[in-house]
């Protein structure tokens, strides 16, 4: 599903701490529309059904890790090209986030400006 020229990018944060996810909100100064989760298992559900064209992904959630649901994001032919920032707050995780397809992995604590580029820079990719 395309977007139409002039809408709104679609952003889901999928972290289970809420105050994260709003900073994340609050650091994204643009014309984004937001979708969140606070677990894995919601995470994959919303990527399923809406389609966002960026997924804020923490590695560490309840029922399903971000490792889990972006495997199975890259492994599903309708989402494998689907944009996908990881959060870690352990750098060690950060190797395997990347061989499992992330495109961008930060490192927590992190910078509000810097997710705002990373967002950025995804959906110019994209593009």
């Amino acid at each position: 599903m395309e977007k139409m020229a002039g809408s709104l990018a679609t952003v889901l944060i999928c972290d289970d701490e809420p105050a994260l996810r709003e900073l994340i909100r609050i650091s994204l100064e643009g014309p984004y529309e937001f979708v969140e989760a606070d677990d894995g298992e919601e995470s994959l559900e919303l990527a399923r059904s809406v389609r966002p064209d960026v997924v804020i992904l923490d590695m560490m959630m309840p029922r399903l890790s971000g490792l889990e649901v972006l495997s199975a994001l890259r492994q599903e032919e309708e989402l494998a090209d689907m944009r996908v920032i990881v959060l870690t707050a352990q750098p060690a995780t950060r190797e395997q986030a990347l061989q499992a397809g992330a495109d961008i992995v930060m490192v927590k604590p992190f910078e509000p400006e810097r997710i705002a580029a990373a967002v950025e820079e995804v959906l110019e990719d994209r593009a």
